[in-house]
């Protein structure tokens, strides 16, 4: 692969602790990208906001005003992540669909694709920057426009089961499926209208635990245990 799309979930960052961050995990993601990077692999990466904010659970919030903190809180991630990056010795820059001045820069292809090519990682931060869309079609938008080769999705959890293995001990796990079945069977990998994206642009993804050890290098290989989501 030439260049992925690594979509990590807030609640995943932050270990244990369930909010804000745990570092040593950080640094864990560090390193499997940066191996990734100095083979050549481009790396485009999108984090959740769970570990901060959860926008549909406050029903007091107005809706757009609440999925404006959970942009906000993908940026913070972003920064904090992004920072730990350097100090591993990698190059970044985070792009928003909106101006943060000093702190971001704007979105455009043209300015990703420049970075990319510089050997930088790229942080997509801020989802689509418009309220009723989650950082799941964010990631499967910004695949598209870059062209990513596949969309990397690691989880709190292992792969892709038929049930919720948390409430049902006999949950079915598959190691490969299609996208197709994945809306057919309302399976939730990723949300419906991102779903829909990567089934009509031919975005490939796949799912795996993100505390397994080397991860993200192994579902870049294909030597992983989660699930392929073929298109």
């Amino acid at each position: 692969m030439k260049r992925v799309m690594l979509k990590l979930s807030g609640e995943a960052l932050a270990g244990e602790k369930k909010t804000g961050f745990d570092e040593d995990t950080v640094r864990t993601v560090a390193l499997q990208v940066k191996a990734l990077a100095d083979s050549g692999v481009e790396v485009g990466i999108v984090i959740g906001g769970g570990n901060f904010w959860r926008g549909r659970t406050s029903e007091s919030i107005d809706r757009t005003k609440a999925d404006q903190i959970g942009m906000l809180a993908t940026v913070m991630n972003c920064i904090y992540v992004s920072e730990i990056f350097r100090s591993e010795g990698m190059m970044t820059n985070i792009l928003t669909p909106f101006e943060i001045e000093g702190f971001t820069k704007l979105f455009t292809k043209d300015r990703a694709n420049k970075y990319f090519s510089k050997g930088q990682v790229v942080f997509f931060a801020g989802g689509t920057g418009h309220p009723y869309f989650s950082t799941d079609t964010g990631v499967v938008l910004r695949a598209i426009e870059v062209e990513a080769d596949m969309i990397l999705l690691a989880k709190a959890i292992d792969g892709v089961y038929d049930s919720d293995p948390k409430s049902n001990p006999n949950a079915k796990k598959y190691d490969s499926l299609s996208i197709g079945e994945v809306i057919d069977k309302k399976l939730q990998v990723v949300d419906l209208t991102a779903s829909i994206m990567a089934m009509e642009n031919k975005v490939p993804m796949r799912v795996f635990l993100l505390n397994e050890e080397n991860s993200i290098t192994k579902a870049v290989s294909g030597d992983f245990s989660g699930t392929e989501i073929t298109v």
